[in-house]
């Protein structure tokens, strides 16, 4: 297959992708139990990822994709530590003899796949080496359907899969969480935050307070005005009143509003 490289515009579509992505509310509660398992275990995925220089929350998701976050299990693919793998990859670990312990088993499918190598753990760059890890088989043969194991459980993601190796299916739905929805609850709750993409400038406010008409300055207004008791002029001027006003709503006054 051709090889798929990070592109700017493919930082892009991850970046964008990751800040939409909506988690279905059917599959909070999954979500849920997936994300309190693997806040238990960080001890362990840091004790891996620590020293490879891998973030303890890309290992977390990789293992709970393939194996439902089990122990017992390579982070290859999922088949059993009493023996070496017999899936693609097969026959790792090569080193040592079975049966392996969950933290050689990882270390040698993290360094296999060359992952001590790659140095840009920006959210756009750990979501290319997450859809590395499972192949490129929906973005080169079926583009028209995000890969499940990223977004399965999200807006992003409706119906089609690989049910075996090379074999499609137009209907089939995973029933699997992906693992950028994994990521970006473990965002929402305030467990992890990413690294920052060298090559971007640092994020700042959609907007700061102003006496001038600013771009989504509107849409804020708009926003506001829907809480009871909250009258704003919708002139796309977030000034004194709209600060006032974003204040009562989130306990703090607009960035750069000189009473913050």
């Amino acid at each position: 297959m051709p090889a798929i490289n990070l592109t700017q515009a493919l930082k892009d579509e991850y970046q964008n992708l990751f800040d939409a992505c909506q988690i279905n509310l059917d599959k909070l509660s999954s979500v849920e139990t997936i994300v309190n398992r693997i806040t238990q275990n960080q001890n362990r995925y840091e004790q891996v990822g620590n020293g490879l220089g891998i973030p303890w929350y890309f290992i977390a998701a990789i293992h709970n994709m393939e194996s439902s976050s089990n122990f017992n299990c390579h982070l290859h693919n999922g088949d059993p530590l009493s023996q070496r793998t017999t899936h693609v990859p097969a026959g790792r670990p090569t080193n040592g003899q079975p049966p392996f312990t969950w933290e050689v088993s990882a270390a040698d499918s993290l360094t296999f796949q060359r992952l001590n190598q790659w140095s840009d753990w920006s959210l756009p760059g750990l979501l290319y080496k997450t859809e590395a890890y499972n192949g490129w088989g929906y973005r080169n043969s079926h583009p028209e359907v995000l890969s499940p194991y990223l977004w399965s459980g999200s807006n992003h993601y409706l119906r089609g899969k690989y049910v075996a190796d090379g074999r499609w299916s137009d209907t089939a739905v995973s029933s699997q969480i992906g693992a950028a929805v994994i990521l970006r609850r473990l965002v929402e709750r305030r467990i992890i935050t990413f690294e920052s993409d060298p090559n971007l400038p640092a994020r700042k406010p959609f907007l700061n307070y102003s006496t001038k008409r600013v771009e989504y300055g509107e849409q804020l207004q708009q926003f506001l005005n829907q809480f009871p008791g909250i009258y704003v002029l919708v002139d796309g001027v977030p000034g004194q009143k709209t600060s006032d006003a974003f204040k009562l709503v989130t306990g703090n006054y607009l960035s750069g509003d000189p009473r913050a």
